[in-house]
């Protein structure tokens, strides 16, 4: 039973070669292009009006430095959202409950906004290791601690995304179970168990959507603190 829960999680192959190529190279085709026209159609007008809101919010706290990351940050808070989403129709695989692969996403752009803050302002960016008015005996362990909490930021990112994935995946493999087993047992009982299943998928959409947004939004306030 314990195999048969985590089996959702494992990568998928097809003669040899693993399917999560396609799985991560899948959304970008389900995105609607602009067009020449000079009205849009619904789709993309909703989209474009979607990036706008969220370019605003997002680019708000950033200094005009920081804007030129607002092609990267909001391609991929597009791109984790639409991971995510498709992650929740039947019998699909969802990349993002990969820890390697959020890594591989949280450590590079973490790296960036690092090596960005040294290279523009080192005193600033090392000043955050040691708050201002430290008393001088803790100095040397309020260094250590801010060092370690600096180097644990990527790991949090990805875990944070791959854990809610995970555990909302999880619920609604054991919910579905369960009302299957039951409806032929306890109808009613079977009733109420597919009434909270449809309840905790809306609750896992909202998931996957905000799962993303805070992904972005913790690598712009990073980024906030180095430009």
């Amino acid at each position: 039973m314990t195999l048969s829960l985590f089996d959702q999680f494992m990568s998928p192959f097809l003669l040899g070669i693993p399917l999560i190529i396609i799985a991560l190279t899948l959304p970008w085709s389900l995105f609607p292009t602009a067009t020449h026209r000079w009205l849009n159609n619904r789709v993309l007008t909703l989209q474009g009006w979607f990036i706008n809101r969220f370019t605003q919010q997002l680019l708000l706290p950033l200094s005009t430095a920081g804007h030129k990351w607002a092609v990267l940050l909001v391609s991929l808070m597009m791109y984790l959202i639409t991971l995510n989403m498709l992650g929740l129709l039947p019998y699909t695989f969802t990349p993002t409950t990969q820890l390697s692969l959020n890594l591989a996403l949280a450590v590079p752009l973490w790296l960036a906004t690092v090596i960005t803050g040294m290279r523009n302002q080192p005193t600033h960016a090392l000043g955050h290791l040691l708050p201002e008015g430290t008393p001088t005996p803790l100095i040397p362990a309020l260094i250590i601690i801010e060092t370690i909490s600096l180097f644990i930021r990527p790991l949090a990112l990805g875990v944070r995304l791959t854990a809610n994935l995970t555990a909302g995946h999880l619920l609604i493999q054991l919910t579905s179970t369960a009302t299957f087993v039951l409806l032929p047992l306890m109808p009613a009982v079977a009733i109420s168990t597919g009434a909270l299943l449809f309840l905790l998928t809306l609750l896992e959409i909202a998931v996957a959507m905000i799962q993303a947004y805070v992904f972005v939004l913790l690598l712009s306030l990073y980024l906030q603190e180095n430009v």
